[in-house]
């Protein structure tokens, strides 16, 4: 099932002028989602949200591609075996009609297209568990303060949904930094640790009250040793460095590179979890997840900058870092690492990722830190489908 997306893009920007511009049309794809009826949603593994839903189910979430037979749940782990977080795909839950806005200045916000964003995490067993969204509409990415979210919860990627609270979007500097995370204004953070999540992946999906248009946001509770693998997406996943700002324009999603969503799909199915690590402004959260979506990478924790201009250079190595650097407090260093720029193989030695033919470069040269040059995904297949499994915790 997908339902209708608009994309975010400079014509819908356009559109919403009345000037036209065929890339704004409605539109429809894996895990997109939309505002309409009583049902809406931006999908934590698909698609951003605009288009019109209905109230009584959400698309399937995200990834699109890597399927079980054992469902979604979040299991067990048994004699090593890893956790089966490959599929979460619950139907949305009825939101509930809509309410009055709080403020005259949300509705006027809330007439551009739908640009809110989770903000994916990992966390150990007996963390405090945070579950932190922005919400914001239109090309100027113009938040919504003291406005209502409700927060529903999809525990263990399970059939079924809870409504676990409700939250108020907050103003500038309003709320403490959390995670690295800090408050710009429209962000909701939820404190979800009295929820007692299991080990495994939990999908979470917020809406807004005035209009129920949703993010989705996904929490995966991993002991530390969890085997994990790290990417980056421009010019690792997509066909070119760049693609993404020019395909931004049109509506278009950039191309994505052949068999690299069977490498990634094949290591997922083997145990590992995935973290894609771009350095890409935050604003364009929602079709990265759209991306993935649509070109069938499996599920993951999604990271971009937090950043309305993202990085490039050394303050794109010093974002990296900073992230690997995260995860690896939490006893989670990758396994393999996939980049294609000197960025990139910075990054990641100073991660400790392995250098031992995990580290890939794609069509790239590391001269500095000797990471392994690959020019086609489909190199890495042969080896990839013979090797055990990991271990997990």
């Amino acid at each position: 099932m997908s339902l209708r997306a608009r994309p975010l893009t400079f014509a819908c920007f356009l559109a919403g002028l009345g000037l036209g511009a065929a890339g704004c049309a409605d539109d429809t794809g894996p895990g997109a989602g939309g505002t309409g009826g009583a049902g809406a949603g931006d999908l934590g593994g698909g698609g951003e949200s605009a288009g019109g839903a209905p109230s009584t189910g959400g698309g399937p979430s995200g990834g699109g591609g890597a399927t079980s037979d054992g469902g979604g749940g979040a299991g067990g782990s048994a004699g090593g075996e890893c956790l089966d977080v490959l599929t979460c795909d619950a139907d949305y839950p009825d939101l509930g009609a809509t309410i009055d806005w709080n403020h005259f200045s949300s509705s006027v916000a809330a007439a551009g297209f739908v640009n809110h964003r989770g903000r994916d995490m990992f966390y150990n067993p007996g963390d405090t568990v945070w579950v932190m969204a922005k919400f914001a509409y239109g090309l100027l990415d113009d938040d919504i303060k003291d406005e209502e979210v409700d927060v529903w919860l999809n525990r263990g990627c399970g059939a079924g949904w809870e409504l676990v609270g409700t939250e108020l979007t907050t103003d500038d500097a309003e709320h403490p930094t959390v995670e690295g995370v800090e408050d710009t204004g429209g962000w909701v953070f939820f404190d979800a640790t009295d929820l007692d999540l299991e080990e495994g992946r939990h999908r979470f999906l917020l809406s807004v009250g005035g209009d129920r248009s949703t993010t989705e946001v996904y929490v995966d509770v991993v002991p530390a040793g969890t085997p994990v693998i790290v990417t980056d997406i421009d010019g690792t996943l997509t066909t070119e460095e760049n693609e993404e700002f020019s395909a931004l324009l049109t509506g278009a999603l950039p191309q994505s590179n052949p068999d690299s969503a069977d490498v990634l799909t094949a290591l997922a199915e083997q145990g590992y979890r995935v973290f894609y690590l771009t350095a890409r402004p935050h604003f364009l959260g929602q079709r990265t997840r759209e991306f993935l979506a649509a070109h069938q990478y499996p599920l993951g924790v999604v990271h971009t900058t937090l950043t309305f201009t993202g990085a490039t250079g050394d303050t794109a190595v010093g974002y990296k870092s900073d992230e690997l650097a995260a995860i690896a407090a939490r006893g989670l260093v990758p396994s393999w690492a996939f980049g294609n720029t000197a960025s990139d193989a910075e990054a990641f030695a100073g991660a400790n990722v392995p250098l031992d033919e995990h580290r890939i470069m794609f069509q790239f040269t590391d001269a500095d830190f000797g990471s392994r040059r690959i020019e086609a995904y489909s190199e890495l297949l042969p080896e990839i489908t013979a090797a055990e499994p990991p271990t997990c915790p």
